[in-house]
């Protein structure tokens, strides 16, 4: 059974960065596919990144294609989301979650998440 844990949200300013960490648990975990999502107040739960196993990504989701940057380190079973040139709009609740069968949009192809952790932009 693999585990995950989010780390790095926290407030930053408008045009700030954050890193985000996974880190995951489970012999198997550097073999799962891994996508990052994000859920504001009164909204769905929406894709932001993903990563295969093999460390290919998949398209970023338009409004942070060219800001955010997913990657992976197998030997740290630790999965990032490098968030860059921070807007407000992406001020929301993070999540890591994991899958096998490659990467997916689609937050019910998950089945394992992380607890969530806050990022909060502001000016």
């Amino acid at each position: 059974q693999v585990q995950v844990v989010e780390s790095g949200g926290g407030l930053v300013q408008i045009g700030g960065s954050l890193r985000l960490s996974c880190a995951t648990s489970g012999r198997t975990s550097s073999f799962y596919d891994w996508g990052w999502f994000r859920q504001a107040p009164g909204k769905e739960r929406e894709f932001v990144a993903a990563i295969t196993w093999s460390g290919a990504t998949a398209p970023y989701a338009d409004s942070v294609k060219g800001r955010f940057i997913i990657s992976r380190d197998n030997a740290r079973k630790t999965v990032y989301l490098q968030m860059n040139s921070l807007e407000s709009e992406d001020t929301a609740v993070y999540y890591c979650a994991a899958r096998t069968g490659g990467w997916s949009r689609n937050p019910g192809a998950y089945d394992t998440w992380g607890q969530g952790i806050q990022v909060t932009v502001s000016s």
